[in-house]
């Protein structure tokens, strides 16, 4: 049986939370695990899920290396950096 430890909790962003708090939305803090008895580092994305008034589920990873792009939107299927994730957002407001 797999054993996993929580070796950090990552914090939500500020930023997109100043953004969104006129939504219906849900928080999923993401985290670092480890699985026990080897090397391996497992990484759960924070998860911003807003209800109303769209659906729209964004995933927030602490690491990515390639053209810092931490922000995932599952119904677009793409990546996008903060300032990119912020007039997606102010788009929604209108």
């Amino acid at each position: 049986m797999f054993e996993f430890e929580v070796i950090q909790k990552l914090k939500s962003n500020d930023e997109i939370l100043e953004i969104i708090k006129d939504y219906n939305y849900t928080v999923r803090k993401g985290r670092i695990k480890h699985l026990k008895g080897t090397n391996l580092q497992f990484i759960e994305p924070t998860e911003y899920l807003i209800i109303y008034p769209t659906t729209l589920t964004i995933l927030e990873y602490k690491v990515n290396e390639i053209a810092n792009k931490n922000f995932y939107i599952k119904e677009h299927k793409q990546k996008y950096n903060l300032k990119e994730i912020k007039q997606i957002l102010m788009k929604l407001k209108i």
